[in-house]
């Protein structure tokens, strides 16, 4: 079976889409797909909505408060003040095209394999409930790199 594997390093909504693309179209087509998200990609998977201040100590806090989650993800480049991903999505459906939140769907529909990454988690004073129930688990890099062997692996 062909396989892929994704590091998801950043929270940004255009970089967000293209980790989400490249995954479903790959398990559309039966690659195994694998999705180890780290630092800022972890703000894609968390469960709550919203700013939080969430984690241990202040620093960790704040940074955790900075990351919206999935539905503040900001854009790499000329994000007007967070208006940047609704006028993205505004036109994404317009051009038929599947929006972020339809492809990160389609990544669970899927079976897209998602995992957090552990030392960014501890950093970040993060635990796996803080997450989507859809990640399979918590791993650190010497597993990713165990269930990456063998395929393509992107960093994005």
């Amino acid at each position: 079976m062909k396989k892929l594997s994704i590091i998801c390093f950043s929270g940004d909504f255009d970089k967000t889409v293209a980790v989400l693309t490249m995954a479903t179209g790959a398990a559309a087509v039966n690659y195994e797909v694998n999705l180890f998200f780290t630092f800022w990609g972890l703000n894609i998977i968390k469960s709550k909505k919203g700013r939080r201040f969430t984690g241990k100590g202040s620093l960790a806090k704040c940074f955790n408060f900075l990351q919206g989650g999935f539905e503040n993800l900001p854009m790499s480049r000329l994000n007007f003040l967070g208006a940047s991903p609704r006028m993205m999505t505004r036109l994404m459906q317009k051009r038929n095209v599947a929006t972020c939140r339809e492809l990160f769907k389609a990544t669970i529909d899927l079976k897209v394999k998602l995992y957090a990454c552990e030392m960014s988690m501890n950093i970040l004073g993060t635990k796996k409930e803080d997450f989507i129930p859809e990640v399979k688990e918590v791993i650190g890099v010497p597993t990713f790199l165990e269930l990456s062997s063998g395929g393509e692996t992107l960093f994005i």
